[in-house]
């Protein structure tokens, strides 16, 4: 029995200090406080990662040749990625993050198997299965996704008869034909199979999906590009690779889990009902039934809001898409300058990721104390002057409490409702992602302004300092 050699031990150590940073990168990302220490704390452990790779890898000077290239590629394709792609776009390159992240880990599965087919045992072949699966359709359904959240492709669902009878077949026959794969690993044709199905399957899984669960789908799809990854470990041996594809996978996992209780569905109803599936009504200003939806102008909202005493900021996807999270700030500053008390509430699936809002207005440097979360806030609605709804649709529609019709009914919503007045920003009056109306619209004390949430409040933040003059 040979004694590890120095370099071998001492990457194990390299290792093990990743394996301990990713641990507490996640913890500390479990508040706010402390989210960007996680952020440091993950880069920090990616990097020692793959630095002990690199020296206790046992890669020839050719492999390092091809490493080399593969890294320039990839920077040039992840710096634009970072640099242009705005804060608003989080989603879409979080989508992308898992396309490429799921590709690799197939691809490495592809490569280790046709190198090494005849000499590998029956447990790492149905290793290697479960990471090709998991790795092809995370690349797919995460592309979907992408073409989704940018609106490439329609955020609807598209839903057709016995859809659901065709997304599972697919992921059977993908599943059979990995324990097919893995009874006989010379079998072509059970590894072709394989792979096509469960790119097949990435796709039917995300087109019946509509945009109001999108957040879900993005942790979905997380846990499977880190369980892809895990078992990418046991093929390659690499302990650290199986401990961070497990606390990718498992973090994922909670995290939908969490998204589903927030909306207060199953995962079978996020992945199959194809909720949203309504299309919307064209523009107008006509509410259901026929009410003639009055529009307020800026000197209306600017009336109602001073000599407020509490008002509460309601984010939504409209501020996302307007890139207004700057003068949203700005607005909560003229509002704290007149001495009302100005909180944001954040329900936790709204935009299109989760902590979706949390990013944007981080950006904007709103103050971590001002960021309220659903649980928290909905006891000060009722004590709120006004409450400022930009763009935020499914997540505060009354019919989540009370229409058994709906399919938002039993998610837990923001009580937007229930304070004095209501002003709604939106670009016009056409249903959220969930494809139903909003309830809110049709209360008295509700006012609708529309326009575009940056201009809209732009301009509500120069008439407030015209009025100072």
């Amino acid at each position: 029995m040979h004694e590890p050699s120095a370099m071998s031990s001492a990457v194990q150590y390299v290792y093990l200090a990743s394996a301990a940073l990713f641990i507490l990168s996640l913890k500390w990302m479990g508040q706010v406080k402390t989210a960007r220490r996680g952020n440091w704390a993950g880069a920090s452990a990616m990097v020692l990662a793959v630095v002990g790779t690199l020296i206790g890898g046992g890669i020839s000077g050719q492999g390092y040749l091809w490493i080399a290239g593969a890294m320039v590629v990839g920077a040039a394709i992840g710096t634009p990625m970072a640099i242009v792609m705005p804060m608003t776009a989080v989603p879409q390159r979080t989508a992308l993050s898992h396309a490429f992240g799921g590709l690799a880990a197939a691809l490495v599965g592809v490569a280790e198997y046709l190198e090494n087919r005849e000499h590998l045992s029956t447990f790492t072949v149905g290793a290697l299965s479960a990471e090709m699966l998991l790795g092809f359709l995370t690349f797919t359904g995460s592309l979907f996704a992408f073409g989704k959240l940018q609106e490439i492709i329609s955020t609807r669902p598209v839903v057709y008869p016995g859809r659901n009878i065709v997304s599972l077949g697919t992921l059977v026959i993908a599943v059979l034909s990995g324990v097919y794969l893995t009874i006989d690993p010379s079998s072509t044709l059970a590894f072709g199979t394989l792979i096509a199905t469960s790119l097949a399957f990435g796709v039917f899984l995300i087109i019946p999906i509509g945009g109001a669960d999108m957040p879900t789908v993005i942790a979905i799809l997380n846990a499977y590009a880190g369980l892809s990854a895990s078992a990418m470990g046991f093929v390659m041996n690499n302990k650290l690779l199986i401990i961070a594809g497990a606390l990718d996978g498992t973090s994922g996992l909670i995290l939908s889990i969490l998204m589903c209780k927030a909306m207060n569905r199953s995962f079978a109803n996020v992945l199959f009902a194809g909720v949203g599936a309504v299309q919307p009504s064209k523009g107008g200003a006509k509410a259901p039934g026929g009410k003639t939806i009055v529009g307020y102008s800026i000197e209306d909202a600017k009336a109602v809001l001073e000599d407020t005493r509490l008002v509460i900021i309601v984010p939504g996807y409209g501020m996302a898409v307007a890139q207004a999270q700057h003068a949203v700030k700005e607005l909560a500053n003229v509002l704290a300058a007149q001495g009302t008390d100005v909180k944001f509430a954040i329900h936790p699936v709204a935009g299109r990721m989760p902590g979706h809002m949390n990013v944007l207005l981080s950006e904007a440097d709103v103050p971590y104390d001002q960021l309220w979360e659903m649980e928290r806030v909905n006891s000060s609605f009722p004590e709120a002057d006004v409450a400022i709804v930009v763009g935020a649709n499914d997540v505060t529609n009354p019919a989540a409490r009370t229409n058994k019709e709906s399919p938002l009914y039993g998610m837990p919503i923001l009580d937007v409702d229930k304070a004095r007045t209501v002003i709604f920003i939106k670009r016009s009056m056409n249903p959220g992602f969930a494809g139903v109306d909003n309830e809110l619209f049709l209360l008295d004390k509700t006012m609708m302004v529309f326009g575009d949430a940056k201009k809209v409040m732009t301009d509500l933040i120069a008439a407030f300092k015209e009025g100072a003059h």
